[in-house]
């Protein structure tokens, strides 16, 4: 039996300046919640879908009064669709759509590569098991756990050329040009029926691509590990209605990026970011919005990296899905 609601939590964090990873999770009306930015390890029911939007915007800070190339703003769509093949595994497919505007009026605009996960679902109850079909509220309160794949695909275009003929920065192109991988787990607790602690962490490698220039690009490695505590602030069983409040801490170590086999000056670093938001269940629909910022960074060279991750003014999120 479909539970009543249901919600893919779709980490954008991820969608950063040229980097893109899916967080998940699934919450019903009862049982445990499902953070903006941290991967739940909740799966989804047998046989049914799930449709999927979220949106990121991102504002950058300033250095320089001019308008000249410094990172004004980004819009991160993400459309996705996900079916549950059985009660421990479902398949997830991503259609990321970009735009990214510099202070002077330059833009980007476009879908960006597909994306394909998979997430398989296990659980510890006396020792460690896949995730059942059907599970009572006292299941619930075991810990889950899920571990994920997903696999980008070059399908979005990496050879974007300005009006003079010449291409945009990799930073600015649709496509990475090559298949990326990541890996991760999530680890989840139900305590009660109020709180839901939610944990997660991934890795994600980028591999060397040549640009039409001859320019080679590899973006950097990404590690990120995600804690959060969800808390059911409203249920309304008779209205089907749901809101759940929620606070996230989100960090993520970035590597260097490389040009022609060469470490890049101005890139990677250590980043926390804050994420305080709200999502509500209606139904079998699910919204959330939330506000991202950073609130700690260790960039490797900080005066330079404007328009990277952890220069961000703040990002705001915004989540909408349904479950049929």
């Amino acid at each position: 039996m479909k539970k009543l609601t249901a919600s893919l939590s779709l980490s954008a964090s991820l969608l950063m300046a040229h980097h893109g990873v899916a967080s998940l999770g699934v919450a019903g009306l009862e049982g445990p919640g499902a953070p903006l930015e941290t991967t739940s390890s909740s799966m989804l029911p047998e046989e049914s879908w799930l449709a999927y939007m979220k949106l990121d915007y991102a504002s950058y800070e300033k250095y320089t009064p001019a308008r000249d190339d410094e990172m004004d703003e980004t819009y991160y769509w993400m459309y996705g669709l996900g079916y549950g093949f059985t009660s421990y595994f479902s398949t997830f497919v991503f259609a990321p759509y970009y735009t990214k505007k510099l202070e002077d009026n330059t833009q980007s605009s476009g879908f960006h590569d597909i994306k394909i996960t998979s997430v398989l679902g296990f659980k510890y109850d006396e020792g460690f098991m896949l995730t059942p079909a059907n599970e009572s509220l006292d299941d619930l309160e075991d810990w889950h756990f899920t571990t994920f794949l997903n696999i980008s695909l070059p399908t979005g275009n990496s050879d974007l050329k300005l009006p003079d003929g010449s291409l945009y920065d990799a930073g600015m192109q649709l496509s990475f040009g090559e298949p990326s991988v990541m890996l991760g787990l999530s680890a989840t607790k139900w305590y009660g029926d109020k709180v839901t602690l939610v944990a997660d962490t991934s890795y994600n490698r980028f591999f060397e691509h040549t640009y039409s220039d001859g320019t080679r690009v590899r973006f950097a490695d990404e590690v990120r590990a995600n804690a959060a505590l969800s808390y059911k602030l409203y249920v309304n069983s008779k209205k089907k209605l749901r809101v759940d409040v929620n606070t996230e801490a989100n960090y993520l170590y970035l590597k260097r990026d490389e040009a022609n086999g060469v470490k890049e000056v101005a890139t990677g670093g250590k980043i926390l970011y804050a994420t305080l938001g709200a999502r509500l269940f209606y139904n079998s629909i699910s919204a959330g919005i939330g506000i991202k910022k950073p609130v700690w960074t260790d960039l490797n060279e900080d005066p330079l990296q404007q328009g990277s991750e952890g220069k961000e003014n703040y990002r705001v999120l915004f989540t909408f899905s349904t479950l049929f």
